[in-house]
């Protein structure tokens, strides 16, 4: 799986202060949400500047690019696709100018309605220089923008016309504003330290440039960031609800982030605990899938008694993309990607837990490589309940029929995967242990619920996507 992006905002109340040190580090503590590309955009009060390049934030910025991004106010953004080709036309920040200036914008999120609107302004002329939905936002707003010289009045308008997730974070000049979408899908926070002002997906890149967490951005709401903060409200529409995506938590983000106020460390660590009540089992090891389920393996460890232990090692120099086309060379990859410890494992029965089941391709592997090591017992627990449906709002997990649990039992499941037990989360522990209400989380890949309505054409879009 993977997730869209993560965005970086940054406004230092002095003039003469480079801002491009704060958004690159930021985005290096953010490196997690993508891995594809990587730019960021700077304005210095007369002209705004702007690099991007393909791989990890340190490859992009090396060799002194980051030089010459000099002002007081910017943007930065790091992207994993999920709508648009690994190319660099579409890494982010999108640049796009008109009479009053310049307008650069990055987006954590997906535009479920993004073709059709594309085509409306494919109609009028306009011509587009990437695949994805996040210049479509651009071309919106800045279409907007030239008529009423209103950027949160033409934040508002578009708003209404969007389908989907979307936070942003826009440079108008040398103003910086903020968008999250009406339903909040998608985190973004806000920070400040020492006349800096920041925000950004993940709390993370706060903690790295010594920035103290302020405040959630609230679903809906634009913030203008200037000499003072600014904030508005996107009109609600009656019956909006609130829909915090709960994959979040699970797996997405860091665990030393808090988002919509809650610290993910012990989201994950009572995910844990809570697998443990619904499924216990004896054994003599509790083990983790790393590194993202490392914690739920410590909760679950701690509630059970049994000791916590470490069974595989991660290979963290191979990246989310690495595909092989055969099914031989796909086993290879597994083993590339975690080795098993023999002396951890042989003749073990182990509790192992994972974040979650999608395909079922990866787990099934690595079930293979710990019997090869010697593993008596696997008794596999999962920090999520199954996924039945795909994800439209940001995170590229499958399609419906890829999707291991769309059509499968959870006993059906066991036999595919090879383990002596099987155990998954109930969506009603899962709510428990985010701590926020049912009614306020986006579970749709859980049970084919919707927080927004879905275009005609979904599965247009669907097979669109990267």
């Amino acid at each position: 799986m993977q997730d869209k992006c993560g965005i970086v905002g940054a406004y230092s109340h002095n003039k003469s202060h480079n801002i491009s040190r704060e958004i690159y580090y930021g985005l290096y503590a953010l490196q997690h949400r993508g891995q594809e590309s990587a730019g960021i955009s700077v304005h210095n009060g007369e002209e705004m500047r702007t690099y991007r390049g393909m791989g990890l934030v340190c490859d992009v910025f090396n060799n002194g690019n980051i030089e010459g991004l000099d002002g007081n106010v910017g943007i930065g953004h790091v992207r994993y696709s999920t709508t648009g080709k690994s190319q660099i036309q579409n890494s982010q920040p999108f640049i796009s100018k008109f009479d009053m200036g310049s307008i650069a914008i990055a987006h954590n999120g997906d535009i479920i309605n993004s073709m059709e609107l594309r085509r409306d302004l494919e109609k009028e002329g306009i011509k587009f220089q990437s695949s994805t939905d996040s210049e479509v936002i651009c071309h919106l707003l800045t279409r907007e923008y030239s008529k009423n010289h209103d950027m949160v009045e033409s934040i508002k308008k578009v708003s209404k016309k969007l389908i989907g997730s979307y936070s942003l974070v826009l440079l108008v000049n040398d103003d910086l504003m903020v968008v999250r979408d009406p339903i909040g899908i998608k985190p973004l926070s806000l920070g400040q330290k020492e006349g800096i002002t920041m925000v950004a997906s993940e709390t993370v890149a706060f903690d790295v440039v010594g920035a103290e967490y302020v405040r959630d951005v609230e679903p809906g709401e634009i913030l203008l960031i200037n000499d003072e903060v600014h904030c508005f409200k996107i009109p609600k529409t009656p019956g909006t609800p609130r829909a915090h995506c709960m994959f979040e938590y699970v797996y997405f983000a860091r665990p030393d982030s808090i988002l919509d106020g809650r610290i993910v460390y012990n989201v994950r660590k009572n995910i844990g605990k809570s697998l443990f009540k619904e499924h216990p089992v004896d054994a003599d090891v509790v083990m983790p899938v790393p590194d993202s389920a490392i914690t739920a393996a410590i909760g679950y460890s701690r509630a059970s008694g049994i000791p916590y232990g470490e069974g595989l090692i991660k290979n963290r120099y191979i990246g989310r993309t690495f595909i092989m086309p055969t099914q031989e060379e796909r086993e290879t990859s597994v083993k590339l990607k975690m080795n098993p410890i023999r002396s951890e494992l042989e003749g073990k029965s182990i509790v192992l837990v994972d974040d979650s089941i999608v395909r079922g391709t990866t787990s099934k592997a690595l079930v293979n490589v710990l019997r090869e090591a010697g593993v008596k017992e696997i008794h596999l627990r999962v920090g999520s309940p199954p996924i039945t449906s795909p994800c439209y709002y940001g995170i590229a997990m499958a399609t419906r029929k890829e999707l291991i649990a769309s059509d499968k039992t959870i006993e059906k499941i066991r036999q595919t995967l090879g383990v002596d037990s099987l155990g998954y989360l109930s969506i009603d522990s899962l709510v428990e242990c985010i701590g926020i209400k049912r009614n306020e989380l986006c579970l749709g890949c859980l049970t084919g619920e919707y927080p927004t309505e879905l275009p005609a054409n979904i599965e247009e879009y669907e097979s669109c996507r990267c």
